[in-house]
């Protein structure tokens, strides 16, 4: 105790030093944890507690013990309590409202993250309902334009926006189209949070190919 006693008197009445560094990692580490994130909040589905932290106490003990091996006044916080007894023992110290402010801050990232998940989810599962079930007869919306049903028949898929794709000796049917276009959203999906393009590009040669990326994870694939 006589340790921190000694660190409460080092940062006594002022922010402590490590306070930037440590929001700053966490915030790096919160952001680059995207995927595991979400792939936590998949898993717990509707047993997930709404403002409660997914993986913000991870982080942040994680970052912690990282600035803790750099600067040996810090107390570890290594225990059975984790993140909370770090709390306990911080309590009374300026520094506890650093860290509390740090907290709210990365859930408040989490948390937006999530709802920009859940945002995108929405939009995917309406696209894909509206592409691939569409209209009568298996008609499908043009992925490109949005507005209009898409004619497809074993020589060619074509929309009055302008796209058209060769499709003789392919064998694509509505139905492989739509199986097709699914399968791509939900792979990019599975990544990226945010809503691809659909559109056209010639390959070597020069047939056209309907492909679909995002600017913003550049994926990028070869829809047919």
């Amino acid at each position: 105790m006589d340790a921190l006693h000694r660190h409460r008197s080092l940062y006594k009445g002022t922010t402590p030093p490590w306070k930037e560094t440590y929001r700053r990692r966490c915030m790096d580490r919160l952001k680059n944890s995207r995927s595991r994130l979400l792939d936590r909040y998949r898993q717990m589905g509707e047993t997930c507690s709404s403002g409660a932290s997914i993986i913000v106490q991870e982080v942040m003990g994680e970052e912690w013990t990282a600035l803790q091996s750099e600067d040996q006044r810090l107390p570890s916080l290594w225990g059975s309590g984790g993140m909370s007894e770090m709390f306990n023992v911080m309590k009374e110290y300026d520094e506890l409202a650093v860290l509390e402010d740090i907290q709210q801050e990365l859930m408040s990232h989490e948390m937006s993250i999530i709802e920009e998940y859940e945002r995108n989810l929405q939009f995917e599962q309406q696209y894909i309902s509206s592409v691939v079930e569409g209209m009568d007869e298996m008609q499908i919306i043009c992925p490109t334009c949005h507005v209009n049903n898409l004619n497809v028949n074993s020589y060619f898929i074509a929309c009055p926006c302008g796209l058209y794709i060769n499709t003789k000796k392919r064998n694509i049917t509505p139905e492989a189209l739509r199986n097709l276009l699914e399968s791509r959203m939900s792979e990019h999906m599975g990544d990226c949070l945010y809503n691809p393009i659909f559109s056209v590009a010639s390959n070597t040669d020069s047939s056209p190919n309907l492909m679909i990326s995002c600017k913003v994870c550049d994926y990028l694939s070869i829809v047919l």
